[in-house]
């Protein structure tokens, strides 16, 4: 845990701020004090943002995973003396990197092993016993890279309208998701690996435990992600560990029913990358893998999602240990042992590419769809038929998305109507950001379209965290617009379980009339599925279909 709490209380902070009072976040907390709560381990002090927004930066909800608890499941936090002072962001699970000059750079954080805190920000008059809906979001990035302190994933203007925001750190990559057989050995629970998502339920069982104290209702939690985070929340659906701690999922661009939800990685298979990682840096025992340093741990472990420049195992993803997962998710939901809510699943238009939507002639597409799909790609281009460049173009990025993203978010749909009573609500963000072709970073995203992770800032109103260091983008009203309505939406789905608002009228899915709602700034609108197209990709196993977003807009 990070030692900066306070015996003497508010006398304390105060003497504090008198140490420091050029800008110090203790003297703005004591400018602007917020009433100390108590929360699991003790009290904290929050500090009040300029715009009045509440803030608690930095709250730890377990022990800090470090030593004799790395690769452990999370441990609950130890009582702490005086007032705990959660004035700033803690630092990021330690991770690689970033270049500076990409589209989701937002400033270099600190990085550590010690990372399980949370953020949580509040309206100006939250209050307990206020009821508030509650937005949870856990960041993606691969499964390796990511941090709560990220501009794009701030929650301040949720606050301003109308809702809690919370997001918090989970264990990254070898450190997260490592299993081996050591592990399992030790374990009270004869698993390992899955200490990510293990992190993600703590987190969620501490704002079951604690969210009234803010102004927050338990019973009115979104948990939200995207792609990586994205998955996460899928899992954690399917997952009966988490079983009542949220009454609906937000996904953006990413799920684990890509296969329809029937295979998964073993924890056998999960154990054997662990035993490579042991062998990598010639390690004895787990001991002795504890004594390693994270940085050389990272150094082995691929990570595409900064241009596969890193070692080559890879470690990011939950397996089937019997607990966190006791099964895969289509059986878990087939003996309803998952959580039946509400779920928005979506994708951005242009995010999924391979050879069919980067090909530039009919010939290169044609071509493309005997590779990808061999005697059935006759088939195909029945499907997705076109001729000229033009349809070349529009037939292969729909291709790519409807079998990649798009196939999953269906295959989500199919099982919740198949073994489920809650409704399943699918869309595609056809907009396009307002790029400034004059400070463009280095990754091109305007090159794209509508890319990978471009929803975010719309449904949190973070827009501006894209002009933090240059102006990237030209946002125009009907961009504030869009953000407002689409964060409207997600605070009506926690308040009700409906994301039905006037602005956007969302076609529940069925199975006799596929729809989803194309969100544009112009117009939502309902769309018809095609949907023997959307069932022909679970038929097929393309031999080289690979989701590749831009550098740098991966999370």
């Amino acid at each position: 845990m990070r030692l900066h709490t306070l015996k003497a209380g508010l006398a304390g902070l105060a003497a504090l701020a008198m140490v420091g009072l050029a800008g110090s976040a203790a003297a703005q907390i004591v400018a602007r004090p917020i009433a100390p709560i108590p929360v699991d381990g003790g009290k904290i002090a929050g500090k009040v943002l300029d715009s009045g927004i509440k803030a608690w930066f930095g709250v730890p909800f377990v022990q800090a995973p470090v030593r004799e608890l790395r690769w452990k499941a999370p441990q609950p936090v130890k009582p702490w003396n005086g007032i705990y002072n959660a004035d700033r962001m803690a630092p990021e699970c330690i991770q690689p990197l970033r270049a500076h000059n990409i589209n989701h750079y937002f400033g270099e954080e600190a990085t550590s092993e010690d990372c399980l805190y949370l953020n949580v920000w509040a309206p100006a008059n939250a209050k307990p016993g206020a009821k508030l809906p509650v937005i949870v979001y856990i960041y993606g990035g691969g499964s390796t890279i990511g941090s709560s302190g990220m501009a794009l994933y701030a929650g301040e203007t949720v606050a301003k309208r109308g809702a809690i925001y919370v997001n918090f750190n989970y264990r990254l990559g070898i450190l997260g998701y490592m299993a081996h057989s050591e592990l399992t050995a030790e374990s009270p629970n004869h698993v390992s690996g899955n200490y990510a998502g293990l992190d993600q339920v703590a987190a969620l069982q501490w704002i079951q435990r604690n969210i009234a104290k803010f102004g927050g209702d338990p019973s009115k939690v979104v948990i939200s992600g995207q792609s990586a985070g994205a998955g996460a929340v899928s899992t954690l659906q399917a997952s009966p560990m988490a079983k009542g701690l949220f009454r609906g999922v937000l996904a953006m661009s990413g799920n684990i029913w890509g296969n329809n939800g029937e295979t998964m990685t073993t924890l056998a298979q999960a154990e054997k990358i662990g035993r490579q990682v042991q062998d990598a840096v010639k390690a004895k025992s787990i001991d002795e893998l504890r004594q390693i340093p994270a940085d050389r741990l990272l150094a082995l472990q691929e990570d595409c999602q900064l241009g596969c420049s890193n070692g080559n195992i890879r470690v990011g993803s939950s397996n089937l240990d019997g607990y966190f997962m006791p099964d895969t998710p289509a059986k878990l939901f087939a003996a309803k042992r998952n959580s039946d809510v509400p779920v928005i699943a979506g994708m951005v238009n242009d995010e999924s590419r391979n050879d069919l939507s980067t090909a530039k002639s009919f010939a290169e597409y044609e071509a493309a769809a005997y590779r990808l799909y061999g005697p059935r790609g006759a088939e195909f281009l029945k499907l997705y038929p076109a001729s000229t460049p033009a349809d070349v173009n529009a037939m292969g990025r729909a291709a790519a998305r409807e079998g990649m993203v798009g196939k999953g978010a269906r295959n989500w749909a199919v099982a919740q109507g198949k073994w489920g009573n809650a409704p399943v609500f699918i869309y595609d963000l056809v907009h396009v950001q307002p790029f400034n072709p004059a400070a463009l970073p280095a990754d091109r995203p305007d090159l794209i379209g509508a890319y990978h992770t471009s929803d975010v800032p719309y449904w949190f109103g973070t827009q501006d965290a894209l002009n933090m260091f240059r102006p990237t983008r030209n946002w125009a009203p009907e961009d504030r617009k869009l953000s407002e309505d689409m964060t409207a939406s997600l605070i009506a789905f926690a308040n009700t379980g409906s994301p039905m608002t006037g602005a956007m009228q969302w076609p529940a899915w069925k199975a006799d009339d596929e729809k989803l709602l194309a969100i544009d700034t112009t117009a939502s609108v309902a769309q018809a599925m095609p949907t023997a197209r959307w069932a022909f990709h679970n038929t097929v196993n393309p031999a080289a279909s690979v989701a590749t977003p831009a550098r740098g807009t991966r999370d």
